[in-house]
């Protein structure tokens, strides 16, 4: 256990940010998981929209340091690509 006021503090600290960033973790992962459920299941328009949902949260987890930018640009393209297919599809 942290003993001097610095190690205290500090040790709040890494609670607060715990949190924080399993918070944030938790609201991509959510989002991944409905855009994947909604391609799955071949809605274009609600593809389509929690696509755009999707990238904004992916966008602002890098933002927050939550995933490398290199990892987000992954994911957008391989989702994108599969959307693209699934509009295609249907048309």
């Amino acid at each position: 256990m942290a003993n001097h006021v610095s190690s205290l503090k500090r040790a709040r600290q890494t609670v607060t940010r715990t949190a924080v960033n399993r918070a944030n973790r938790s609201r991509v992962r959510t989002s991944l998981r409905d855009l994947r459920e909604a391609l799955v299941q071949g809605d274009v328009t609600a593809a389509q929209a929690q696509y755009r949902s999707t990238v904004s949260a992916l966008d602002k987890s890098v933002q927050k340091g939550i995933l490398h930018d290199n990892t987000v640009s992954r994911y957008k393209s391989r989702l994108n690509a599969r959307l693209k297919a699934l509009v295609l599809a249907k048309a």
